[in-house]
Formats: structure tokens, C-alpha cells, sequence
């Protein structure tokens, strides 16, 4: 289990805390591009709760790499195909965000590095969506409080 806090800072970016069941923590202030990666981050927890991943980014936070680690270029190495195929997952449904449309399950398929079912994309929709809006309802220096079951 993964105890995952994303605090809004008075700037409208998140700071990502992440505190394993052994009590550890990493965490991650981003700089550049920082608004979107609250966002990103929520869609990496609903696309790897949704889509049943353990070994995603959460996953691997879970396991015991710090955040830095999940690039790739840490001390652990080439992060683990799963990760690689949740980061693709999460970049189309980032990219779907962003282009304002709701895509078909062919157009993802077109992209996706395993197709996904209608079902599945409605899935991550709606709990993306659901987050989305505790998101930008809380204030800053609130935080959202999520569990990653790993």
C-alpha cells in the first residue's frame, strides 16, 4: 500500500508525496511544466488502479524507488516494460485532456500499447474526472490524499 499526498502550492502546482508502508517517503517538486504534472500524476494513480497495473510508476514508488529512479536513469536501472506501457497510457489520456475531445477506443487503439475496451476508457474517465474536480476545488496549500493498492 502507497499513501500518495499531491499539496496544491499558492501557485496552483502540486508537490507529490509518497509514504510507503514501511513509513519511507519520496516525494517531488516540479519546476518546469508544473501545473500539468498534478494532473499527470492523477492520471497515472486512475490509469494504473483502473487498468489493474502494479509495476507503473505508483507501483514502483511502492516497491521502494524514489521518484528520481522511475526515469530510468537512477541507481535501479531501465524501469520495467509495465512502467514504460502505463507512461504511453498515461500520455494519451494526457493528450486527450489537452486536445479537448473525447477520442474513440479505435483512435487510442491507434497509439495505445495494448488496446483498451470501451469500457476501460470510460473507466478512466470518470475517476480521472473525479479527481480532476477535488483537484481544482480545493485551495491552496490543501492536499489531496489518495491510497495506491499495490
Amino acid at each position: 500500500m502507497l499513501h500518495i499526498e499531491i499539496l496544491k502550492q499558492p501557485d496552483g502546482t502540486g508537490l507529490l508525496r509518497c509514504i510507503r508502508q514501511d513509513g519511507s517517503v519520496t516525494w517531488q517538486k516540479q519546476t518546469r511544466h508544473a501545473a500539468h504534472f498534478a494532473m499527470h500524476d492523477l492520471t497515472h494513480f486512475v490509469v494504473e488502479s483502473v487498468l489493474g497495473y502494479r509495476r507503473g510508476f505508483f507501483g514502483l514508488i511502492a516497491e521502494g524507488w524514489d521518484v528520481a529512479d522511475t526515469t530510468g536513469k537512477g541507481t535501479r536501472g531501465a524501469v520495467p516494460a509495465e512502467a514504460l506501457e502505463v507512461e504511453k497510457l498515461v500520455g494519451l489520456f494526457d493528450s486527450e485532456r489537452a486536445s479537448n475531445a473525447l477520442w474513440s477506443a479505435d483512435e487510442f487503439n491507434k497509439f495505445a500499447p495494448r488496446a483498451l475496451t470501451e469500457i476501460e476508457i470510460q473507466n478512466v474517465r470518470a475517476l480521472r474526472s473525479a479527481l480532476s474536480r477535488r483537484w481544482f476545488a480545493i485551495a491552496p496549500n490543501q492536499r489531496i490524499k489518495l491510497t495506491f493498492e499495490s
